[in-house]
């Protein structure tokens, strides 16, 4: 198999983990090292973007997952990127978010979660931040968690009248049914959108 290129497979996995992020026990586990290693490993990919000015990228420990970031000497660049226009692209954990909350609204964040099987703070900060979803109200109980709603620009993103008009679910409300339709409305919105 020849010497294995750990910064390369870190950056790949990492990269591939997106907004989500990746914790210490979880690369160990694809890694297939202890977790002593993966920290060794990560501290060597860090410390080899920090040394090279030339980079854009870092790795930052973000509530308990690694993920990869962007310099923060590039933010004019990437503001400019986020305010233009034609930045319309979702990631796709965060079109799952989306469509969730589009299908269960309200709905807390801990029930995203439930449902999704992974945290979903980054994918709901990036759909609040392009306006797509609003906390609609409070629950009820201990922490009054938000709820989340889809918002009028949803609507209008999507070219929607009333949410009444999203695709309608099987009569089994299954998640397997629930990601299919979703999968397809943000389907046929992704090719609108980069036509």
């Amino acid at each position: 198999m020849g010497i294995i290129n750990w910064n390369s497979i870190l950056e790949s996995l990492l990269f591939a983990a997106g907004d989500e992020g990746l914790s210490l026990k979880q690369l160990a586990e694809v890694l297939e090292v202890d977790e002593q290693k993966a920290m060794e490993i990560i501290e060597d990919i860090k410390q080899e973007y920090d040394q090279n000015s030339e980079r854009g990228i870092m790795i930052v420990q973000l509530a308990g997952t690694y993920q990869l970031a962007t310099k923060k000497v590039n933010a004019p660049y990437l503001k400019k990127l986020v305010d233009s226009p034609h930045t319309t692209t979702l990631s796709q954990a965060a079109l799952e978010t989306l469509a969730i909350i589009a299908y269960k609204q309200p709905i807390t964040r801990a029930e995203i979660e439930e449902i999704r099987g992974v945290k979903t703070e980054r994918p709901l900060h990036t759909l609040m931040s392009k306006a797509l979803i609003k906390e609609v109200g409070r629950a009820e109980g201990t922490g009054r968690a938000y709820l989340y709603g889809t918002s009028k620009e949803f609507l209008d993103y999507f070219g929607l009248k009333s949410i009444d008009e999203l695709p309608q679910l099987p009569e089994k409300t299954e998640d397997e049914f629930i990601q299919e339709e979703a999968d397809l409305f943000f389907e046929k919105f992704n090719e609108t959108i980069n036509s």
